[in-house]
């Protein structure tokens, strides 16, 4: 008997036991999941999602099954596996980078912490305002979306992140974004048709409801208190654009790297952004403080805080921009220029899978978009200054830019500087060509120019009546001796008598690319061969290089800048 009540004893300890442990485990089941992933209520915003086509609501789905945590929390692996790549499929084709190394890899993945072990024993203001989070897309990774998503709830304090918007900018598959809106804190703008990532993250901007922006890239990793000295700098000076170091994502296996914190954003006279080393001053004054905010000439333009009033007292974006391209040369240039500041936080670090080239298309072409947009640019805000982006890429001078009138008159109502001041103040160690390097003008022959005649690389040269609109009849004579029509080159076929003259890639290192424009003679003479430009059998052969003859007509030409 006594050892029966010993064993009842036994089994009645043990089985409260496991009771009081699955409250105790039920009650910090939370601690155990991705906290990120956590559901609105089932009423919340009604689901977090708008559609501007047609205003259609979509329903929240939960999963209220028995498992607390299916209903409470955001069912990552069936998100993903929708799009899961098929057996032999291109891994690189859908993204341009490797889908099934970020489908491999959890949502909350730990990274390393990449900043100067200064950082972290920084301390931050407690009362920083709130940031929307925007977020924009075109069919993007559904793992490498949500791992941006995650990274942001789960490494920021909870009370900064006011919303994050995401704006789907008419991805073929709308549920890319609808199921996201079940997570705490996400809501979604669909566009109803394609508007490219300017146009969509300034509906993003019109949408938020907090003091701060943040705009991100979809396929990105925020690090460790990554937000709070962004915010600081921005909430000491509204007229600040602070971005993060943008560390490395491998677009082939996605490991994280940490980039050099001895860069800044910089250009070319092709208005291609590029990354450069600070000037060895900087360097040297930066000793006493690793970790001070380093001032920018361009921002690489996918990763930044601005105040919201400030954004939009200082013109959001260029809403006549196309799709992608030239938006960060646009407000790297407007903002320095009307009175704000561009700086980059060594504190901050945020990574990003760089890809090499573009995943979706663009209308009109890549090529196009980019010089269109960049041609807006240079001509609202690189005063004379524009010249030498058109030296540099004379293509662009056939692109329509559509009206700038708009720009012009923001430029004017916030009294901005000039480009003069900003290469003199912002970007010192741009430099500016010698103005005497190129000319543009026409090649003239009495009433008669020279001309492309439509033809591309490896076509002639013509005559043509001249019109004095440019076109096919607008040259540059560059110091380096070459004639350049947009990218290509007058190039000597041959170096005999009567060689054609033809249009060439140009390509500095080429000796048949070399020619004197002789003011006295008026001949176009080759540099190293005793042969000159001659018109006389234009009607059949085009222009061609014979012996030099100052008595002949056919050789004497005019150069009249433009």
């Amino acid at each position: 008997m006594r050892r029966n009540t010993r064993f009842l004893l036994l089994f009645a300890v043990v089985w409260i036991s496991c009771v009081l442990y699955y409250f105790y485990k039920s009650d910090n089941s939370e601690d155990l999941v991705n906290k990120a992933l956590k559901l609105k209520d089932v009423d919340e915003d009604n689901g977090g999602i708008k559609s501007s086509a047609s205003g259609k609501q979509f329903p929240l789905e939960a999963d209220f099954s028995n498992d607390k945590l299916k209903w409470q929390y955001f069912d990552e692996a069936a998100y993903i596996v929708k799009t899961k790549l098929q057996s032999g499929q291109d891994a690189f084709a859908r993204n341009k980078f490797n889908q099934a190394a970020s489908d491999q890899l959890k949502s909350n993945r730990d990274i390393p912490d990449t900043r100067h072990p200064m950082c972290r024993s920084q301390t931050w203001k407690q009362e920083l305002p709130q940031t929307s989070v925007i977020i924009t897309y075109h069919n993007e990774a559904r793992s490498a979306l949500l791992r941006t998503i995650v990274s942001v709830l789960n490494r920021s304090p909870e009370n900064l992140i006011k919303e994050i918007i995401l704006v789907d900018d008419f991805s073929d598959d709308p549920d890319d974004g609808t199921e996201l809106a079940k997570i705490q804190k996400v809501k979604v703008l669909r566009n109803d048709r394609r508007q490219g990532l300017i146009r969509s993250r300034v509906r993003g901007a019109d949408a938020a409801l907090a003091p701060v922006l943040t705009f991100l890239d979809s396929h990105c990793e925020c690090n460790v208190h990554w937000l709070e000295p962004l915010l600081e700098r921005v909430a000491e000076d509204r007229t600040r654009i602070a971005s993060p170091i943008i560390d490395v994502i491998s677009m082939d296996n996605f490991a994280y790297v940490g980039a050099s914190s001895s860069l800044k954003g910089g250009f070319d006279w092709n208005l291609v952004f590029k990354w450069d080393f600070m000037m060895v001053q900087e360097i040297s004054k930066r000793k006493q403080n690793m970790i001070a905010p380093i001032r920018t000439p361009m921002i690489a333009g996918g990763l930044f805080v601005i105040s919201k009033s400030w954004f939009e007292e200082v013109g959001k974006y260029d809403m006549m921009m196309d799709v992608w391209g030239g938006e960060n040369l646009e407000i790297s240039f407007r903002v320095w220029q009307c009175n704000g500041s561009l700086e980059i936080i060594p504190c901050s670090r945020v990574g990003h899978v760089f890809r090499k080239q573009h995943p979706y298309t663009f209308p009109g072409g890549s090529g196009n978009v980019f010089a269109r947009n960049t041609r807006r640019v240079a001509e609202v805000w690189m005063d004379e200054y524009k010249n030498y982006y058109y030296a540099a890429v004379p293509s662009a001078k056939n692109i329509p830019f559509g009206s700038i009138r708009n720009r012009l008159e923001l430029r004017e109502r916030l009294q901005c500087k000039p480009f003069k001041w900003y290469l003199e103040n912002v970007y010192p160690e741009l430099k500016v060509p010698n103005k005497h390097d190129f000319k543009f003008g026409i090649i003239r022959q009495n009433n008669f120019c020279m001309d492309t005649l439509g033809h591309s690389s490896g076509g002639t040269i013509g005559l043509y009546s001249c019109h004095g609109s440019g076109g096919n009849q607008e040259w540059i004579v560059s110091r380096d001796n070459s004639i350049k029509h947009l990218d290509l080159c007058m190039t000597l076929a041959d170096e005999v008598d009567g060689s054609s003259v033809k249009l060439t890639a140009c390509n500095t290192a080429s000796m048949r690319q070399k020619w004197l424009l002789q003011q006295e003679s008026k001949m176009l003479k080759h540099q190293y061969y005793d042969l000159c430009i001659d018109s006389r059998s234009h009607h059949s052969k085009g222009l061609t290089a014979n012996t030099c003859d100052p008595s002949s007509n056919s050789q004497l030409w005019d150069f009249v800048t433009s």
